[in-house]
């Protein structure tokens, strides 16, 4: 991981476009292409973002700014970032991550979901599991009766971080023009009102699953492994 803290100017252009004025921010590549710009807030999300795989190219301007392309391999996307100071470049190998560890009823919830996806909504089928993004798996990817994508987030305990964590999965998964549109669903055993109230504003669908009904209706024998 490179991570460089430098007073930039940001823009991104190509299905939308938006502009970050010159300011200090931390900047970070990743090994699997893509780069996110942050500022000293905002918790976890990044200001602006592209997503893997992209290019990234490194020039001067003819006054002698560093510029920095991002291009993004599937689309005609660009990140153009303009740096006026460099504060801080260093790069860190961080190894291999071994990911989010579940504790075991989460992690069976997800697998009970993941075997009877029509408990989330008739004609619903499970494309896969720990489907990966730039930013982590999400839990499940499914398609609905309409053939939509459909990204489910599985909780054991459904508060405010778990809808902003499906929100980062949903802002990423919908620039992939081969899942866009993707809709979410935020699946847990109990969802808090704040977090039903905030999935509600961000069109995010609240499914409460009964574990105990689940594991009533999981029949190992019907397993081939």
């Amino acid at each position: 991981m490179r991570l460089v803290i430098a007073r930039c100017q940001v823009d991104y252009a190509g299905r939308l476009t938006a502009h970050l004025p010159m300011a200090t921010r931390l900047i970070l590549v990743k090994s699997d292409g893509s780069v996110s710009i942050h500022s000293d807030d905002r918790a976890y999300k990044p200001l602006n973002w592209m997503s893997p795989p992209a290019t990234l190219r490194e020039t001067t301007t003819e006054d002698g700014t560093i510029e920095w392309t991002v291009s993004a391999a599937k689309t005609d996307d660009t990140l153009r970032i303009l740096i006026d100071e460099l504060v801080h470049d260093s790069s860190h190998d961080l190894g291999i991550d071994p990911g989010l560890q579940k504790d075991g009823v989460e992690k069976h919830l997800q697998e009970l979901l993941a075997e009877h996806p029509t408990t989330l909504g008739t004609g619903m089928s499970l494309v896969r599991r720990e489907f990966m993004t730039a930013i982590g798996p999400v839990d499940l990817l499914c398609k609905d009766a309409d053939g939509s994508s459909v990204a489910v987030e599985v909780k054991r305990r459904g508060e405010i971080d778990g809808v902003e964590q499906l929100t980062r999965y949903l802002e990423l998964m919908n620039r992939d023009p081969l899942l866009a549109p993707v809709r979410g669903i935020f699946a847990a055993q109990e969802i808090k009102p704040q977090a039903r109230t905030l999935a509600t504003d961000r069109g995010i669908e609240c499914r409460v699953v009964d574990y105990d009904a689940l594991r009533g209706i999981d029949d190992p024998s019907l397993r081939l492994f």
